[in-house]
């Protein structure tokens, strides 16, 4: 698809036409199978919300240095470059008697249970094999602890497509309906991401489980083992029971014969990854510029994403790992400033599509909120300067908490970071389907492009992030600046070269569903 009206009103009556066709074939779901389906959403959501608060904490606790945590979170970005368009193809041509979507969300739910059992008790295992107790490296844990993280990312990612594609298939092809799905999958989002932060806030939970607390798991393991507790039951209640009501509509006989005659059944040789390479070869120059700046959003996003709590702990409360103290105080009253993210990520997101038409256009909103984001990021090293030049200690020499302002003026950052990321989360997934190539690839194609656009950045700073932040010094304010740049970086494009989508014009167009499909 080429910029311009012509082409895009013969895209718009392409999306027409197959929206009619795919409404005709397949029958409309009651609202309540879809806000069922949906709520898995936030059973998925509550465990990332503990991996962003408080795993990379806990990686250094088993004695992985600050500038090799970020190696572990390559496991993200390289299973959702993988597992999830592999999924998604093979749900799509699934033809087992459970449905074709259900089998690989079960799936996806049993190896999560696994994984989370890994990870959680990587310290005892690891203790149980040989290694040492106290400080210093856990060469044991720290494997069991990557082979479970790995497993739990390539769970995520299994989970995450088909629940989509099922909510898609509920949904009868009405655009009205597909909204409305996608909203209350973003909403279930916001719930698991505000009880995931609660969650990695409070530090008593290992009291309700006191089994978890073990000699070579202290209290802060032993809390993080707990929510993991917490966040199994919550994602196999909502799974099972949305598994066992909602019955989902197989493939119609047509459009598998569709895809049979167009070789995307099992007759095709390179049936996923030849779509995959076509949709790239044919990309539209307005979804290069849309890939550019979603790349550049997410490199501002993902150094803030990967050590927020670490940053709070360490450079304004002046913590150090495993401390026990200041550092455990720190990463919890970070989890808090996530929380309170989360709540005005989920009121700014019912605001997207009225700010849109209110600042004349989603792209230019998307421009002004990454300016947004820069100075957020660029705040950071302030926040932290006020911190060091405040630090107090008591009449035995033991450092203290900082003061309330500098408290206030990090929760307030993590409080207004919400506003941009809701667009984040929104408007590049819509303009992904307004600017999506007609050679062949369907929206799902199209999405799974633009993941390219968020799973490279994140490799890529999941690489170098942790050796760059050494080269200043340690610390996390190194790659907060890179991520100031790279937002003011993106927001200067979306501004100047993003075309402007016909579909502004339209209400409800912007609405798009996300989720941190990584």
């Amino acid at each position: 698809m080429e910029n311009g009206e012509g082409v895009g009103k013969l895209s718009d009556c392409n999306s027409v036409q197959v929206e009619q066709g795919i409404e005709q074939a397949l029958p409309k779901s009651k609202l309540w199978k879809i806000c069922m389906v949906a709520s898995i959403a936030a059973g998925i959501q509550f465990g990332w919300a503990l991996q962003l608060s408080l795993l990379t904490p806990y990686v250094q606790l088993l004695g992985i240095p600050h500038r090799f945590a970020s190696f572990i979170w390559l496991c993200g970005p390289i299973s959702g470059m993988i597992v999830q368009p592999v999924v998604g193809y093979y749900s799509d041509n699934c033809s087992s008697r459970f449905g074709r979507r259900r089998p690989f969300i079960a799936a996806g739910a049993a190896l999560v249970t696994i994984a989370v059992f890994l990870i959680g008790f990587a310290a005892d295992l690891g203790h149980a094999s040989g290694d040492p107790l106290g400080r210093g490296s856990k060469p044991r844990a720290i494997g069991v602890f990557v082979v479970g993280f790995w497993i739990l990312d390539v769970a995520n990612n299994m989970l995450q497509g088909p629940c989509r594609a099922l909510l898609a298939d509920l949904s009868g092809g009405k655009s009205g309906r597909m909204r409305t799905a996608n909203a209350f999958f973003s909403f279930f989002m916001a719930v698991g991401n505000i009880l995931g932060y609660a969650a990695g806030s409070y530090s008593k939970f290992y009291k309700v489980f006191p089994f978890s607390k073990t000699t070579a798991c202290d209290i802060y393991c032993a809390n993080l083992k707990s929510c993991f507790f917490i966040a199994i039951f919550l994602l196999l209640s909502l799974t099972t029971l949305a598994l066992t009501v909602v019955r989902e509509n197989e493939l119609p006989e047509e459009e598998m014969d569709e895809k049979l005659a167009a070789g995307d059944g099992s007759k095709s040789k390179v049936p996923l990854f030849g779509e995959i390479f076509g949709a790239l070869r044919d990309l539209p120059r307005p979804m290069w510029i849309l890939l550019l700046v979603t790349c550049l959003n997410w490199i501002a996003w993902f150094p803030f994403f990967l050590y927020d709590t670490d940053w709070m702990a360490k450079e304004v409360y002046g913590g150090q790992v495993g401390d026990g103290r200041l550092y455990d105080l720190g990463v919890h009253v970070g989890a808090l400033g996530l929380l309170l993210n989360s709540v005005v990520l989920g009121f700014m997101s019912l605001a997207v599509e009225y700010l849109g038409k209110k600042i004349g256009g989603v792209k230019r909103l998307w421009g002004v909120l990454n300016f947004v984001l820069a100075v957020c990021m660029a705040l950071t090293v302030l926040v932290t300067k006020m911190a060091e030049k405040s630090r107090r200690y008591n009449a035995a020499g033991v450092l203290m908490a900082p003061t309330s302002g500098v408290k206030i003026g990090a929760l307030s950052l993590f409080g207004v970071l919400g506003i941009p990321l809701a667009v984040t989360y929104s408007i590049p997934f819509a303009l992904a389907s307004i600017f999506s190539s007609s050679a062949g690839s369907g929206q799902g194609l199209s999405l799974g492009v633009l993941n390219l656009g968020i799973v490279v950045p994140q490799m890529l700073v999941s690489i170098v992030g942790g050796p760059w932040d050494d080269l200043f010094g340690g610390g996390n304010l190194p790659g907060f600046v890179v991520g100031a740049v790279a937002a003011a970086a993106s927001g200067v494009l979306a501004l100047t070269m993003l075309p402007s989508p016909p579909a502004d014009a339209k209400p409800g167009a912007t609405m798009g569903g996300f989720h941190s499909e990584q």
